[in-house]
């Protein structure tokens, strides 16, 4: 007799960018460039696009064995991090921010895989306890160049930034790629200036910049300032390809038994006393 059990391959959850009516819709509309989704699926997850309903939020997590938290052209508002704002080139999203807060916390409290990628990082290292560089210029004259436009998510044409990192040894993100130095692409203006306690830098730029952050005590929770999606190097595809592993982990060990659910309320709960 034939089984009829059947392995799906692993959900991951995708945060959209939005915008104000213009351009693409005279009504709001959700963007995000295809490789964030065309590179989960060639390693063989099943990207989810999730739209900004906070309070949606734990349907989207029961759905999903995995979340992305994107980037964008746009910025963690200081008040997150007790801050005023200091710089003219904060363009704040508020909500896109209030929903990407709940799912990160949402997928914390299950310990389903969670990476953030570039402000995706700054905003896991706000919720964390940490702060933020609000303008690199500003704050680190010195800095090599991170972003070639103010729009960090379109740059017009021009050659993304680029420089080397070093990653830490030890580190979560070290066991997902096969180097400790390579080069990355750069598109930021802001940056992570101190973690909170639980979390840990992994990985840095030769100006000192932090370019990685994870979160102790979970299976898989980590924040990069660059772009893995686009597959420029192999230790990319090696990080996403780690990632996409988390996620089949968790969904066979937790969703498919509802150990997610349970684990999640049992660290609700710890949250409250």
């Amino acid at each position: 007799m034939m089984s009829t059990k059947f392995q799906s391959k692993p959900v991951i959850g995708v945060t959209l960018d939005s915008e104000e009516a213009g351009g693409y819709s005279d009504s709001p509309w959700y963007a995000l460039r295809q490789n964030y989704m065309s590179s989960l699926a060639e390693l063989g997850a099943v990207p989810l696009a999730l739209p900004h309903h906070g309070e949606l939020a734990d349907e989207y997590l029961s759905l999903c064995d995995a979340v992305v938290v994107t980037g964008g052209a746009f910025d963690v508002p200081p008040s997150l991090f007790n801050e005023q704002q200091s710089s003219d080139h904060i363009r704040l999203k508020p909500a896109r921010t209030e929903f990407e807060t709940a799912i990160v916390q949402g997928a914390m409290r299950r310990n389903m895989p969670l990476l953030g990628i570039c402000g995706g990082q700054q905003l896991l290292a706000v919720l964390t306890g940490g702060t933020l560089h609000q303008h690199i210029p500003d704050a680190l004259p010195d800095a090599l160049e991170h972003n070639t436009t103010v729009n960090t998510e379109n740059t017009g044409g021009k050659k993304r930034a680029r420089h080397e990192i070093e990653i830490f040894a030890g580190t979560l993100l070290s066991r997902c790629v096969d180097s400790l130095r390579y080069e990355v692409n750069s598109s930021h203006h802001q940056a992570v200036k101190t973690v909170g306690a639980g979390c840990r830098i992994n990985a840095v730029a030769p100006d000192g910049v932090i370019e990685g952050i994870e979160c102790d005590g979970y299976h898989f929770c980590l924040g990069v300032q660059w772009h893995p999606e686009y597959f420029q190097h192999q230790q990319d595809r090696e990080l996403l390809a780690a990632f996409v592993s988390a996620a089949a982990h968790y969904q066979q060990t937790m969703r498919s038994s509802g150990q997610a659910m349970a684990q999640a309320m049992n660290r609700l709960g710890h949250h409250d006393r």
